[in-house]
């Protein structure tokens, strides 16, 4: 017998091989079957049309971050010294940075859909609760520092977060990791020294 969400969630996996070899536009329910080996029929049995598929694609995607990052929050909480501390959280911001071959394909994929989302009503919610979601977690974690005037650090780390990972998917040879991580630890240093 199948389960129902580990197959749903195999579809959504070949969602993203087909969104990161030929972009969202090629995503349709028949290359997205045939890419998960299954037959159309199939996919429509688990999703109700393509925009459900799409928006549960983006869902679980917001959802394998979100549990990535939860399991770095914890290990930067429990950093027994000052510079562990600073090194933990540069780690879990890191973690929404193309740093190494699945982050990038992750912010490959993310970039289409958040991208996407001005003009498909269906992704909109997913992609203000990714948008959100990022903003809460640096706020705790600016908070959690000590940081001053935290909503408005928030946003500016948040969007020099976004610029990274931006500019390390289009232009991976001129943002490399070593430069985002350079940048962000210079960030987090400012933030604490200025």
């Amino acid at each position: 017998m199948v389960d129902p969400e580990a197959r749903r969630r195999e579809v959504a996996e070949a969602v993203f091989r087909v969104v990161r070899r030929h972009g969202l536009e090629q995503a349709s329910l028949r290359n997205v079957a045939d890419e998960a080996g299954l037959a159309i029929g199939s996919v429509r049995h688990y999703f109700a049309d393509h925009d459900d598929l799409l928006r549960f694609a983006l869902e679980e995607l917001t959802d394998r971050l979100e549990r990535r990052v939860l399991a770095r929050a914890a290990q930067a909480r429990s950093a027994p010294t000052r510079e562990g501390r600073r090194q933990a959280v540069a780690d879990l911001l890191g973690e929404l940075l193309p740093l190494d071959p699945d982050r990038r394909d992750e912010s490959e994929i993310w970039l289409a859909f958040v991208t996407a989302a001005r003009t498909r009503p269906a992704l909109r919610p997913e992609a203000r609760r990714l948008h959100q979601g990022m903003r809460t977690l640096i706020g705790k974690v600016l908070t959690e520092g000590g940081v001053s005037d935290a909503a408005l650090e928030t946003e500016r780390l948040a969007s020099l977060l976004d610029g990274l990972a931006v500019n390390g998917v289009l232009q991976p040879d001129l943002t490399t990791p070593d430069v985002m991580r350079a940048v962000l630890r210079r960030h987090l240093e400012s933030l604490t020294t200025g």
